[in-house]
């Protein structure tokens, strides 16, 4: 049962399987383990990066193409939220109108996209989906009466996934039960049905032929398949898979604004953890958008302890500063190459095999 649902595409490694019920048992649980704000935060966050990078899995790990418009469909489906509930109100209607629109939009600008550029080689495609990302967000910040500009747009959301809606006066061993930890386990249930959804995708008949256009262009085209078609077909479900993504970024946080889902450090973001998890593997995505996530969050923290535990040693203590987590991130993003190659996901799976 388990295999069928995973679509037989199983972790091949004891240890990566552990790994893997370790993240989805602690992000199932996160809201009883890890109490506080922050850390519901961090767990949401971690959820919508998966789905996330595992829909731009599906171009540059299965596919090999390279876009970085996948910001810009995130963007559309966070967009499609807040000006959905901005517009028509805090209703499960307008909710649905506004994923309808937003994926709607991804569909006919990932198929426009991808008909009239994947034509054109690697990086010629790459700089062209990155023009018109930087389109779109110069749009989206002039367009301020529809989607705020700058300021973006703050919105509400149905009474029922609100903080201030509670089921129960009497707290659940310690928790609140309220509409926000509802709206948490809307993402999680969300999430897990994208991530076995792509599973399905990649390992279809139509993800072996990505994979083999990816392997060798000519000999697939040579044996009677319309790369093209596939090419555009792999880019519009990577664009659809952001979008929802993006929703879920919106009906998390409720803002969205430029810098929350267009920005180009979040397309930064996912390079990262696809590399660190290891491209062409759905798997990569759930380990690599954990570690990177909380590696991000929390590694300030850490090295602000760090810094008060080394004070003896005024050079080390500077060095630990947590204004330099960013040095630390570029840091151990350089070690997880070197010594993980093929991703977290690659490195377990050759071992395991050898």
């Amino acid at each position: 049962m388990l295999k069928r649902l995973l679509s037989d595409d199983t972790p091949r490694s004891r240890v990566l399987a552990a790994l893997l019920i370790a993240v989805v048992l602690g992000l199932a649980f996160a809201p009883f383990i890890f109490p506080g704000v922050k850390a519901l935060s961090v767990a949401a966050k971690v959820l919508v990066f998966i789905v996330l990078v595992a829909s731009f899995d599906l171009l540059l790990g299965y596919t090999g193409i390279v876009s970085f418009a996948h910001t810009m469909f995130f963007g559309i489906g966070a967009y499609g939220i807040a000006i959905s509930a901005t517009r028509l109100g805090a209703g499960w209607e307008a909710m649905a109108v506004g994923l309808g629109a937003s994926l709607a939009v991804s569909l006919v600008l990932s198929f426009a996209v991808g008909l009239f550029s994947l034509r054109v080689r690697a990086i010629f495609f790459a700089m062209i989906t990155l023009a018109v990302a930087s389109a779109f967000q110069t749009l989206a910040s002039q367009l301020s009466d529809f989607t705020g500009g700058e300021d973006g747009l703050t919105f509400k959301l149905p009474e029922l996934i609100s903080p201030s809606f509670e089921f129960s006066e009497e707290p659940f061993l310690g928790v609140s039960l309220d509409g926000r930890l509802l709206c948490y386990y809307m993402l999680f249930v969300a999430a897990v049905v994208l991530v076995l959804a792509l599973l399905r995708i990649v390992n279809s008949p139509f993800g072996r032929v990505l994979q083999a256009i990816r392997e060798n262009e000519f000999r697939a085209e040579a044996i009677g398949y319309r790369v093209v078609v596939y090419r555009t077909t792999a880019a519009v479900l990577s664009a659809l898979f952001a979008t929802l993504a993006g929703a879920m970024l919106a009906i998390w946080l409720r803002y969205n604004g430029p810098d929350t889902s267009l920005s180009f450090e979040i397309m930064v973001d996912v390079l990262l953890i696809v590399v660190i998890g290891g491209m062409g593997t759905v798997y990569g995505s759930v380990v690599g958008a954990t570690l990177f996530v909380v590696a991000q969050s929390y590694l300030q923290d850490l090295l602000k302890l760090g810094s008060a535990a080394a004070s003896d040693l005024p050079w080390l203590s500077v060095l630990l500063s947590p204004d330099r987590w960013l040095l630390w991130v570029g840091v151990l993003y350089v070690l997880s190459v070197y010594y993980f190659p093929t991703g977290v996901v690659g490195r377990l799976r050759t071992r395991a095999s050898r």
